[in-house]
C-alpha cells in the first residue's frame, strides 16, 4: 500500500513537472519573486540575540529612594518576599541587601520555582503574573529579569540589558542622564528602566576647625577614629567560650544612628585627657552627594538598564534607544550598549557577511567538484526558497531571528542543496552517456531521484520537529533553530522539485550558446590566419 501510494505521488509529480517545464517563464518569475521576498523578510523579521532559557529561576531587583537605610531595605525585601512566596509555583528564595556600588538602598531577590516538568507555565509567565503585584510597590523601583545563560559583562546590572553614557564633563553627564532615562521609560517596548545614577544620597558634611582643634589638643586622626568606633563598627575584643567565640563590636545604639543631631552627643578624648564634644571642633552640615562615581574605562559613566516587553525584539529596542539618545544627548556625551546588547549589535552587523561567505565557500567547493562555473549556480538556486520558508516561519510564529535561528539558516545551505545535487548528477550523466537533451535528462533525473529526495528531506524535517516544538530541557533556546530548519525544508522541498529543473535548462541553454560563441570565434580566428 505504501509503495502504491508513493508511486502515485511520483506519477503526479511527473505530470506537474511536465507542465512546469512547458511553462518555464512562469517558474522563473516565481523564483525572482521568492528571492525578492526573502530579502524583504530578512529585513522585516525582528532581530534578537539569545532566547531566554527557563532554568527554574528569576531575579527581582529592588531600588528604593536615595538615602533609604539598610534596615529599611530589609523590611522592603521582606515584604516583597512575602508576596513572591504566595505564588503556587515559587518554592524558595533568598534576598541580598545592599552591595550595589555601595548603595544601601538596593536589594535583590533570587526566586526559585518548581522544575519545568512540574508546572504548566514558563518562568516568563510566572514573572508576568507576579509583576503587577510587586512593581507598584510604593517608594520602590522594581525590575525583574531571567539569568542569562552566558554573561557578556561583569557589570552588576539590575535588568537584562545596559546602555552606558560616557563624558569627561561630569555636570553635563549627570544633567542629561535623567532626561534620557525618562525618555526611555516612555518608550512602549521597554520596561524596568533603571539607572545607577545615585547623586542625591543624604550626607553630613563635617568641617573641622583646625585652629580650635589644635587649641584643644585634638587632631583629625582622633576625630576619624571616634567616628569609626561609633558607626564602623569597630572590633574591640573576642570573648572565648567553652564551645564558641564571640566578637565584641563597638558602636552606638541604633536609636542614635538615625538622626544627625545625635552627632552632637559624641565626645572625643584629647591628648591632654579631657573629653571634648564633637561640635566644639567641627561644624555639621546636611548635604547631598553621590554614593559613588561609576567609571567605564577612564571616564565617569552612567548606566541605564532596561528589559523588553513581550513582543518587542532587541533589535527594535536598540534602534529606539539610539534614536532617543540622538534626540536628547549633547555632543559631549557618548552612549554605547554594554553586555548582551553590545554583542548583539556586533553579531548583527556580521550576520549578513557570514551568510555570504558560507554561500561563497559552498560555490567554490561545488565548482571544484563539477569543474564548472554554471552548475553550482543551479544547485544554489534553491537557497532563496529555503530562506523564504525559514524567515516566513519565524515571522508567523513571532520568533526572533536570533543566533540559534541564524545557525538554522546556515544549516539549510548544506541540507537544501542536496536535492539539486541528486537531480543534476543524474542529468549530467544522462547527457554525457546517453546523448539526451538537457530537458529530457533533467526530467528523467527528477523522476528517478524523486524517492531519495523525498526520503532524505522528510528524515531531516521530521528530525527537526521535536527541536521546533521545544521538547527537552532548555528547549526554548533551540526552538528558533528547529523552526528555521523545518520551515525552510518544508517550503524549499516544494520549490526545488520544480525550480531546479527549470534553472538547469536555462543554464544549459546559456552554456550551449556560450560554447557556440567560442567555437565561432575560434573558426573566424582560424579562417583569418589561413587567409594570411
Amino acid at each position: 500500500m505504501v509503495e502504491r501510494g508513493f508511486e502515485g505521488m511520483r506519477a503526479g509529480y511527473g505530470q506537474s513537472l511536465g507542465w512546469v517545464l512547458a511553462h518555464r517563464p512562469v517558474m522563473l518569475v516565481l523564483f525572482l519573486a521568492v528571492a525578492g521576498a526573502t530579502a524583504w523578510l530578512y529585513i522585516a523579521v525582528p532581530k534578537g540575540f539569545m532566547p531566554d532559557v527557563d532554568n527554574d529561576q528569576f531575579n527581582v531587583n529592588l531600588l528604593a529612594q536615595q538615602g533609604t537605610s539598610y534596615y529599611q531595605m530589609l523590611q522592603y525585601g521582606d515584604q516583597v518576599s512575602r508576596i513572591a512566596v504566595e505564588d503556587p509555583d515559587v518554592t524558595s528564595l533568598y534576598t541580598r541587601t545592599g552591595g550595589n556600588n555601595g548603595a544601601a538602598n538596593s536589594a535583590s531577590l533570587t526566586v526559585n520555582v518548581k522544575p519545568r516538568r512540574q508546572r504548566r507555565e514558563t518562568v516568563v509567565d510566572i514573572m508576568n503574573r507576579l509583576r503587577p503585584k510587586i512593581v507598584n510597590f510604593p517608594g520602590m523601583r522594581i525590575s525583574m529579569s531571567i539569568p542569562q545563560p552566558i554573561r557578556f559583562s561583569g557589570r552588576n546590572s539590575s535588568a537584562t540589558y545596559d546602555y552606558t553614557l560616557y563624558s569627561p564633563d561630569t555636570d553635563a553627564l549627570y544633567a542629561s542622564a535623567p532626561t534620557l532615562e525618562e525618555s526611555l521609560r516612555r518608550l512602549p517596548g521597554l520596561l524596568d528602566v533603571t539607572s545607577d545614577l545615585q547623586i542625591r544620597n543624604p550626607q553630613i558634611r563635617l568641617s573641622v576647625d583646625r585652629d580650635r582643634a589644635a587649641a584643644l589638643n585634638v587632631d583629625w586622626n582622633d576625630i576619624s577614629s571616634m567616628l569609626y568606633n561609633a558607626f564602623g563598627p569597630q572590633l574591640v575584643s573576642t570573648i572565648y567560650g567553652s564551645n564558641n567565640q564571640y566578637r565584641v563590636l563597638l558602636e552606638v545604639l541604633p536609636q542614635y544612628q538615625r538622626f544627625e543631631d545625635s552627632l552632637k552627643l559624641l565626645y572625643l578624648k584629647s591628648h591632654s585627657g579631657q573629653l571634648v564634644p564633637l561640635d566644639a571642633v567641627a561644624r555639621l552640615q546636611l548635604d547631598a552627594g553621590p554614593n559613588g562615581i561609576p567609571h567605564s574605562g577612564q571616564l565617569p559613566s552612567v548606566t541605564i538598564s532596561f528589559g523588553l516587553r513581550p513582543g518587542t525584539s532587541l533589535g527594535q529596542a536598540t534602534d529606539a534607544i539610539e534614536q532617543a539618545a540622538r534626540a536628547s544627548l549633547p555632543a559631549s556625551i557618548i552612549g554605547t550598549f554594554q553586555g548582551s546588547a553590545k554583542v548583539f549589535q556586533d553579531s548583527t552587523r556580521n550576520m549578513g557577511l557570514l551568510l555570504l561567505i558560507a554561500v561563497l565557500v559552498v560555490y567554490i567547493v561545488l565548482g571544484i567538484l563539477y569543474e564548472s562555473y554554471i552548475h553550482p549556480l543551479t544547485i544554489l538556486s534553491g537557497l532563496p526558497s529555503a530562506g523564504f520558508g525559514a524567515l516566513l516561519t519565524l515571522l508567523l510564529f513571532k520568533i526572533e531571528l536570533s543566533i540559534y535561528s541564524f545557525v538554522g539558516l546556515i544549516l539549510l545551505i548544506g541540507i537544501v542543496k542536496k536535492n539539486a545535487i541528486m537531480q543534476i548528477d543524474f542529468a549530467l550523466e544522462a547527457e554525457r552517456k546517453e546523448s539526451k537533451s538537457p530537458l529530457e535528462a533533467i526530467h528523467e533525473g527528477c523522476l528517478i531521484r524523486f524517492r531519495p529526495i523525498m526520503m532524505t528531506t522528510m528524515a531531516a524535517l521530521l528530525g527537526g520537529i521535536p527541536v521546533a516544538l521545544g521538547w527537552g530541557a532548555g528547549g526554548e533556546s533551540r526552538r528558533p533553530l528547529g523552526m528555521a530548519v523545518v520551515g525552510g525544508l518544508a517550503f524549499s522541498q516544494l520549490m526545488t522539485l520544480y525550480l531546479t529543473p527549470v534553472v538547469y535548462t536555462y543554464m544549459a541553454a546559456f552554456l550551449e550558446r556560450w560554447r557556440a560563441t567560442r567555437r565561432r570565434g575560434a573558426l573566424l580566428e582560424a579562417a583569418g590566419q589561413a587567409g594570411d
